[in-house]
């Protein structure tokens, strides 16, 4: 059997979990989902209706109302002696949270899959996407970070049953305090169909922001390098790259990324990719589909007015 930790905001299952599903379909075998939360009925429901989904464990207490790992892990952990594989997919909060778990069970994991060559053998990339590795876990339990990026997710149209399990004690050994987050009307960036991203190439934050009016008029969310975010652009969560956020878009647009093998990482299985760049030698351009040598500032106002026709 397998387990699969979801994410959620206690209303609404993250899409993410959804293609950790997915992942867990060509393991084969019954897939039970880990909903931990407070008053999180909701999200619970929501992962019952995943096709595939045969049981849905609930542990609701009030300390689980955000997903501390310190309180996660032991969960996990403590739920996972019936099951051969626990999955989650490979995102800021899980990569906290599973190797924690890992440790308690005695095991290792296997980081952000790509592939399920057979339930014991999976594929995933390494050193920044440009190599792929074969991966057999011999472990009795198997924990897996999975990266959405390189599975579909899955559809509605289950009914698995729900099950109240008990909750563990808090460990009380991290407390939530607050959280910021940016509120915005574009697609989210991870699941988003279309991403524009710029680069240090625009020199200032102001300048970044007129990359807003090619994304709205696209429908897209709006990406950057983390040379962008470092000087300030943007905020951290923009980033795409191997240390940010992993995309594969149907449509992905660099504007003044030169393409630094970290930041490639993040992208180059966006199915097509269209680089603007006044570097004709920007290493963006070896993987780009289409490319145009051109300075962002006479490219962007042309682009507009093609898109406003």
């Amino acid at each position: 059997m397998i387990l699969i930790f979801a994410e959620h905001n206690n209303q609404s299952l993250h899409a993410a979990t959804k293609h950790a599903v997915m992942a867990a379909t060509q393991i084969g075998g019954d897939i039970h989902i880990l909903v931990a939360g407070s008053n999180c009925d909701a999200a619970a429901k929501q992962a019952a209706a995943l096709k595939g989904v045969t049981k849905v464990l609930v542990a609701d207490a009030p300390h689980y109302a955000w997903p501390l790992a310190e309180n996660i892990a032991p969960l996990i952990a403590s739920t996972a002696k019936n099951y051969s594989h626990i999955l989650a997919t490979a995102t800021t909060t899980s990569k906290d949270i599973m190797p924690r778990a890992a440790a308690l069970l005695g095991v290792g994991q296997v980081s952000e899959i790509i592939q399920v060559v057979s339930p014991d053998t999976f594929v995933r990339p390494v050193y920044a996407g440009n190599a792929l590795e074969t991966v057999q876990a011999k472990d009795a339990v198997k924990v897996i970070t999975v990266r959405q990026t390189g599975f579909a997710p899955a559809g509605e149209g289950g009914n698995a049953t729900i099950e109240k399990i008990p909750a563990l004690a808090d460990s009380g050994l991290s407390q939530f305090i607050s959280a910021q987050e940016n509120k915005s009307e574009r697609p989210e960036l991870t699941s988003a169909r279309i991403v524009v991203s710029g680069g240090r190439g625009f020199g200032s934050a102001e300048n970044f922001k007129k990359i807003e009016v090619l994304a709205d008029k696209l429908g897209a969310a709006i990406g950057a390098s983390r040379a962008a975010v470092d000087a300030g652009y943007v905020p951290n969560d923009y980033q795409v790259g191997q240390t940010g956020k992993v995309v594969a878009p149907d449509l992905y647009i660099a504007i003044g990324i030169s393409g630094a093998i970290q930041h490639l990482a993040g992208m180059k299985d966006s199915k097509v990719i269209v680089a603007i760049n006044k570097d004709e030698n920007a290493p963006i351009f070896e993987l780009a589909d289409y490319g145009l040598v051109a300075d962002w500032q006479t490219a962007l106002p042309q682009l507009e007015q093609l898109l406003s026709r």
